[in-house]
């Protein structure tokens, strides 16, 4: 793992633990990794993900580039751990066993389809993130979600579950975006 990717983590980690103890720390690590690494002022939009004894612990992020990369890495790292509202505030102990990994997103480019075999011939299984949207709904697997969901009819059931419409929506023709992401862990 290169210096860059290692820098990241320990971003991520700092702003969890700043939380955790109630210190601030990433205040002036975010100025040292700022002028070491400028593009950290670039929008970008992450994802943040934890894993506890290879158990989803937390995961938030952006689909849309509109803040500095490290803004929204701090944002989403600490939003990862304490507000995602499957779970509870990650403690102490918990964060100590947990591993984290960070997805760098590509831009979302909408699919145009007539139908789900068309669909289905444009989606990148595996590499493709995937953004389901229909109505006021909307939902987003990152491309790691096929190694746990690697069929077609699946993933998408899940994702619509997840948008919290009829498992078959895809069926209705939502718009689909997909992007791909740098994964670092």
């Amino acid at each position: 793992m290169n210096d860059f990717n290692k820098s990241l983590l320990i971003i991520a980690k700092t702003a969890i633990k700043d939380k955790l103890n109630n210190t601030n720390e990433i205040k002036s690590l975010k100025t040292q990794m700022l002028l070491k690494y400028p593009i950290l002022n670039t929008p970008k939009a992450t994802f943040v993900t934890l894993n506890l004894h290879n158990k989803l612990r937390g995961c938030i992020g952006s689909l849309i580039a509109t803040r500095p990369f490290i803004d929204d890495l701090v944002s989403n790292a600490i939003s990862a751990g304490f507000n995602d509202p499957r779970f509870n505030p990650i403690t102490s102990n918990e964060f100590i066993n947990t591993e984290l990994e960070i997805s760098i997103l590509s831009e979302p480019k909408e699919i145009f389809y007539e139908d789900i075999v068309e669909l289905q011939n444009q989606i990148q299984i595996g590499v493709d993130g995937v953004i389901l949207k229909q109505s006021n709904h909307q939902a987003t697997f990152l491309p790691q979600v096929w190694e746990q969901l690697p069929k077609f009819d699946e993933f998408f059931q899940h994702l619509c579950h997840k948008a919290r419409l009829d498992i078959n929506c895809i069926y209705n023709h939502p718009q689909i975006f997909t992007y791909q992401v740098e994964k670092i862990k």
